[in-house]
């Protein structure tokens, strides 16, 4: 299990990493597939050192060599941990783009392509999503289908450490029913995998007889790591409707961790036994609020992006349609306590045709701050966090069919970004207005952004093993 050799931070443990030095630079993906700008999605790098004079500014943008890739997930090929230089792109094209970040972290430069062509030849996967290196030098990245969009064609794509297609990670006849994100625990010899649905039905948009034909997921797969053999499969129920972003526990010895379930809104806890299986428990409810005047009597939360802090004291997820950031102390794993919300978005929000309605029959709608004069659109999608767990960041886009059907004025003027300053010590979320990132006024039009990555790391890409 020896670690890959890298240039890079070099964290040893998750509280080392917490005490390395504060963010400067920020990666963020940037997409114009499906606004109707015939542009190419870009990385933009974002400049967050408060002591800089393009502070809140977007100081460089990459753009790919394709249009209508719909840039996704990022990862490295080298955890922090083990000195990562390069950052992987995944795409809805099925394109898997490799940046140079070493170079010059400022402007990061494309340093190769692995065609979609060449995954689906030597492998049959399509749709990558979720990327981790391993400490063999290799990268594994979660598929979610065939290049036709059926769910049979999922699995695990490996590369070598020179990003050229190496095969499938998982054994023959061991893919799951459906797969999306995936987290491994190398000192319990586990790799645990999440679920979506087929790509042929989430990126047309969301139907809820979808849901009712059984054409969402619900399960978590469990396999032997670093082997490949699917060893149980976690049916979480009507409770655990699509189970989307799964964390462990960062320390390496903890058999415990959590994945936010989208549709349900609820946070699972997914635990080791005694004997050695695994099981799992409902430990966070988002109650659906009765609204007036939308497609349904009641807004789900729909959480989207979770994460934990580098020492594991603390639980952060997003609710994409209420529009809040949630803070949970997880220091009793079983138990989360909330100790910090801050709505930023939402469809309850005040100015919204949509209102909440209260048991005693009360309306309500959220307070959304204006932050430098700007409006906040749409509602919270993704979140990345300092290592020093003291800054979170946001974004708003989860995919642009899904933007469009929920939050068309986001498609319409663009992304923003936020940044959120946090108590570490009794907990507490709070918007900082200073930093504002509107994507709205990029030079080729206003565009979406999604994922965010630290250069050298972050609390969700690093395994330490």
């Amino acid at each position: 299990m020896g670690c890959c050799k890298r240039t890079g931070p070099g964290y040893a443990t998750p509280l080392e990493a917490m005490s390395g030095p504060k963010e400067t630079l920020l990666y963020v993906n940037c997409i114009y597939n499906g606004t109707g700008r015939k542009k190419p999605d870009f990385l933009a790098t974002v400049d967050v050192d408060p002591n800089s004079s393009t502070y809140s500014k977007v100081i460089h943008r990459l753009s790919m060599p394709y249009i209508g890739d719909e840039l996704h997930h990022s990862g490295w090929n080298a955890c922090s941990s083990c000195h990562g230089t390069k950052v992987l792109l995944v795409r809805r094209s099925g394109r898997v783009y490799v940046i140079d970040t070493q170079k010059n972290p400022k402007a990061p430069s494309l340093h190769k392509v692995v065609q979609s062509e060449d995954i689906v030849e030597k492998t049959g996967l399509a749709y990558p999503h979720t990327s981790h290196c391993l400490a063999s030098g290799d990268i594994m990245i979660s598929c979610l289908g065939d290049e036709d969009g059926n769910a049979k064609g999922n699995g695990f794509l490996l590369l070598d450490s020179e990003f050229n297609v190496k095969g499938r990670w998982e054994k023959p006849g061991h893919s799951p029913l459906f797969s999306y994100d995936f987290w491994y625990q190398p000192r319990h010899r586990t790799m645990i995998g999440s679920s979506l649905g087929a790509p042929a039905t989430f990126t047309r948009g969301f139907n809820i007889q979808h849901v009712k034909d059984g054409l969402y997921a619900r399960h978590l797969h469990v396999y032997s790591w670093p082997d490949g053999e699917l060893k149980q499969t976690l049916d979480l129920g009507e409770t655990g409707l699509t189970p989307l972003e799964m964390r462990f526990l960062h320390d390496p010895c903890k058999d415990t961790g959590y994945v936010g379930c989208a549709y349900t809104s609820n946070i699972v806890r997914f635990f080791k036994t005694e004997d050695g299986s695994w099981s799992h428990e409902v430990v966070i409810s988002v109650k659906p609020l009765k609204v007036q005047n939308w497609i349904l009597p009641e807004l789900p939360g729909f959480i989207t992006d979770i994460l934990i802090s580098l020492d594991d004291r603390f639980l952060y997820f997003i609710n994409w349609l209420q529009g809040d950031i949630r803070q949970y102390n997880i220091e009793d794993p079983k138990n989360p306590v909330l100790v910090g919300q801050v709505y930023v978005g939402g469809l309850v929000r005040k100015g919204s045709p949509v209102v909440a309605v209260t048991e005693d029959g009360k309306t309500w709608q959220s307070d959304v701050p204006e932050i430098q004069g700007h409006q906040l659109r749409g509602g919270p999608n993704m979140i990345q966090l300092s290592l020093d767990g003291k800054r979170l960041y946001a974004t708003n886009s989860l995919f642009s069919t899904w933007d469009r059907q929920f939050y068309p004025e986001l498609v319409e003027k663009g992304s923003h970004m936020l940044q959120i300053d946090v108590d570490t010590m009794k907990g507490g979320l709070k918007i900082n207005p200073n930093f504002f990132i509107d994507f709205g006024a990029e030079p080729d039009g206003p565009c979406m952004a999604h994922e965010m990555r630290y250069p050298g790391g972050d609390c969700t890409s690093d395994i330490w093993i």
